[in-house]
């Protein structure tokens, strides 16, 4: 099916349905309603890829520190870093700021008000740019995310795959065909919020929905075979050993490395394995380019974890090791005191490693 084979009949009972469903089942949120771009931004940069219900704490925070788009540009790399810490994927966070200071210096403080121009902005792509755009300013553009794609792949009975170019292309244009023109921030908000509370990914409120008269997927049982991908995601395992070098007052951190996962974040020196089984610690810790001129004296396995992310599944294994008097590293090392850690952005596991035993 195509945008064109949409009546015009079928597009007008859509709107009216969502809308009158959306009245009385809204999502409560705080930037509901926001025509601020600002916050708009803020809010869509927090949630990509993170849970509405996750990244609530961390706009509020935002928005308390950084009320205008020059606080944050005022403040620097390390600060907003650390106020990102534990939310993952901290290249937004680098965007975010990047984007923040281009817009106070050079921009005067003012978005652009269209899709095109809010494209332009680093880290800010065709989902971000259609939601501020229509919820700030009001332009017909449709938002279309991952809940968007399982509501419209549905209700269509649609098999294009949502995973290629030419398939998000293709539910953008029947997301625009549908999209109320007049009223677009608010029908993006009711897409969204229908595909997260009632179209779920896995086990569907059908009964619950303003579209199960016309939706073809459930009119054949199976809405549960849509959207349909065409690729199956890699992951890559990765095995890694973290060192917490202590000689009782403080230890050693490094900072990780543009292109890294976590760069620009704070971490202890590390050695990566290529499997699950790796030699001794004593031999690990000789392997560092980073510890070449530190004395370990012992060594404690405290903590091993498995994160999972996008396209990595990380087994980490985290060794307290004592130390005799640790002297002021060369760089990129730097010694820091127990009681001074915590005013670096750690990745989340090792934050939690350092709650737990330092």
């Amino acid at each position: 099916m195509t945008e064109k084979d949409l009546t015009e009949e079928e597009i007008f009972a859509f709107r009216r349905q969502l809308f009158a469903w959306h009245r009385t089942c809204a999502r409560p949120m705080p930037w509901k309603g926001e025509r601020d771009p600002y916050l708009v931004w803020l809010s869509e940069v927090i949630l990509q890829q993170t849970r509405v219900e996750q990244g609530l704490p961390w706009f509020e925070r935002f928005r308390k520190r950084f009320p205008t788009v020059h606080d944050l540009a005022n403040a620097s790399e390390d600060e907003v870093l650390k106020l990102w810490e534990g939310l993952g994927y901290y290249a937004r966070a680098r965007n975010l700021w990047r984007t923040a200071r281009h817009v106070a210096h050079e921009l005067d403080g003012r978005f652009p008000d269209t899709y095109e121009g809010l494209l332009r902005l680093k880290g800010v792509g065709p989902y971000t740019a259609a939601a501020v755009a229509s919820f700030a300013f009001g332009r017909p553009h449709a938002v279309v995310d991952g809940n968007v794609l399982r509501v419209l792949a549905r209700y269509l009975a649609d098999d294009t795959p949502i995973d290629t170019s030419a398939g998000k292309r293709h539910f953008t244009a029947l997301a625009n065909r549908l999209l109320d023109p007049q009223r677009p921030g608010p029908f993006n908000q009711a897409m969204m919020d229908l595909g997260a509370t009632v179209c779920r990914p896995m086990r569907p409120r059908c009964d619950a929905c303003p579209l199960a008269g016309r939706c073809r997927s459930r009119a054949q049982g199976r809405p549960t075979d849509f959207p349909v991908r065409q690729r199956k995601l890699q992951v890559r395992t990765r095995h890694i050993h973290y060192f917490a070098c202590d000689d009782g007052t403080a230890t050693l951190l490094l900072q990780r490395p543009p292109g890294d996962v976590w760069a620009g974040l704070f971490d202890f020196p590390w050695v990566e394995t290529k499997d699950a089984q790796a030699p001794a610690p004593e031999s690990l810790f000789a392997q560092s380019k980073w510890l070449e001129e530190v004395t370990a004296t012992a060594f404690e396995r405290c903590w091993q974890h498995r994160q999972r992310l996008t396209h990595q599944l990380v087994h980490a294994t985290y060794w307290r090791v004592a130390c005799a008097p640790l002297p002021e590293p060369p760089a990129p090392l730097q010694r820091v005191t127990f009681e001074n850690l915590r005013k670096f952005a750690l990745p989340k596991m090792t934050g939690e490693f350092c709650k737990r035993f330092l």
